[in-house]
């Protein structure tokens, strides 16, 4: 393994970040619409459409991308105590398995902390796979009892808490 660079996207490495979110979406069960190169292209567009409300961080490892991970801006209500707020979301969050247990994904959350304060923004949340709960609260996450989310349209994320989207309602 050579050195892993964390550092922000830069356009012609978003084709390669939307084949690492190709392979995450396969590597958990789901099922592409795409072939992994048509996603490539077409999340090249959605990034370069994006890049006023989204940016993205990667490992990078001897000039290939290796890992990736998001912040998305959202701009919240103002307040009397601070007109101009924002909060992040770290998403898409992903390294090759050949990659992990080495700090990679610890770099690449650090890499997104930062820039979210570097913005301003008020905070930074995440929705985390099980498994990688631990490596969030390393790196200074927490879970709070106040934050609270429903799902509306993605049925097939609800039944990873084992539960229909409709169902209690």
């Amino acid at each position: 393994m050579g050195t892993i660079e964390v550092r922000p996207a830069r356009p012609d490495e978003w084709a390669a970040v939307g084949g690492l979110r190709w392979d995450s979406v396969f590597e958990f069960g789901g099922v592409a619409d795409d072939s992994r190169e048509v996603f490539a292209e077409r999340f090249a567009l959605w990034a370069a459409d994006h890049a006023d409300s989204h940016e993205c961080v990667v490992a990078v490892e001897d000039g290939r991308v290796v890992g990736m991970t998001w912040l998305a801006v959202l701009s919240r209500v103002p307040s009397a105590r601070a007109f101009d707020r924002a909060s992040g979301d770290l998403q898409c969050a992903y390294v090759e398995p050949g990659r992990r247990n080495a700090g990679v994904g610890g770099r690449l959350i650090d890499a997104i902390v930062d820039r979210a304060r570097e913005r301003g923004l008020e905070r930074v949340t995440v929705h985390s796979s099980p498994r990688a709960v631990p490596v969030y609260e390393r790196h200074g996450f927490a879970s709070e009892d106040r934050m609270l989310h429903v799902y509306v349209v993605h049925p097939e994320a609800a039944s990873h808490r084992g539960a229909a989207p409709d169902e209690g309602r």
